[in-house]
């Protein structure tokens, strides 16, 4: 194997990990990668799906005693059942949209313009949801183990605007649990923890999808960008629910901002190709 495409790998893996949990939108930041590193291909397409297993396996370790916790508990435990099915309850949504209309998302809505306005409009939602949280009452839900199933049905369905390239899964789902009422931590919490069934199939099904593009030959080049994704996210994991605890995200939204405009100048200039 080709150690510059393993260095590759590397680096895909870590963009994918540090922006997989953060408000930023993992996908518009792989696609720019990938360009960059010279990666195109229905291959890299599948790789960048793949490595996501690794950030979801971060999310699993971390939170390995309460998901064994309500494993355990299932049978018997009302909080188990009530957790498990809220998290069932917000994954539906989307996992049925996604199985619907991702041929006709992928075909239609992946042009610079949607992608560059999913990042513009979701910066400016979130500057307005934290203006929002700072006039407001006090947050509804402190606690994942105190979120309704009502709760987790509305963010279920506001998850599915993140099916648009450049919204973000992870910052649809916390910001729209914060407007729902739930605490920036709360809110963060609870879109990990969707995003463990949420990525996982989406992952299997790529994967299946597409299994005659794998080969043996390409074992190396996965693992590096699945353990890389894996020890990245991890960190960003980490990082992400302390910085929560003292500040708001408004820095995020102007990021996303900025970034929005990157890609049109990018995709103005065929820099980019962000159809692909």
């Amino acid at each position: 194997m080709d150690i510059t495409l393993l260095i590759k790998a590397a680096i895909m893996g870590v963009v994918e990990g540090l922006t997989e949990f953060l408000p930023i939108s993992s996908t518009g930041h792989l696609i720019l990668t990938a360009a960059l590193l010279d990666m195109p291909g229905d291959k890299t397409k599948l790789f960048e799906v793949v490595i996501q297993t690794g950030a979801i396996m971060a999310i699993v370790s971390l939170y390995a005693a309460k998901l064994w916790q309500t494993l355990v508990g299932l049978p018997t435990e009302r909080q188990a059942q009530r957790f498990t099915l809220n998290v069932l309850v917000g994954f539906f949504p989307a996992a049925l949209a996604g199985v619907l209309f991702i041929d006709f998302i992928k075909s239609v809505l992946f042009n610079p313009v949607v992608v560059a306005l999913g990042f513009i409009v979701g910066g400016v939602v979130i500057l307005w949801a934290e203006r929002l949280q700072s006039r407001g009452l006090p947050p509804r839900v402190d606690d994942v183990d105190h979120v309704r199933w009502q709760d987790a049905l509305k963010v279920g369905l506001i998850q599915c605007t993140a099916l648009v390239p450049g919204v973000s899964r992870s910052g649809a789902t916390i910001i729209g649990a914060m407007l729902l009422g739930f605490n920036r931590k709360a809110a963060t919490e609870f879109s990990f923890l969707l995003a463990i069934p949420m990525l996982f199939g989406a992952a299997t099904y790529d994967i299946f999808k597409n299994r005659d593009l794998l080969s043996t030959a390409d074992i190396p080049l996965f693992a590096v960008g699945l353990v890389v994704s894996y020890l990245s996210a991890w960190v960003c994991v980490k990082w992400l629910l302390r910085f929560v605890g003292n500040h708001t995200f408004v820095p995020f939204a102007w990021y996303r901002i900025a970034f929005g405009g990157l890609i049109l100048i990018t995709a103005y200039t065929g820099w980019v190709d962000w159809v692909a």
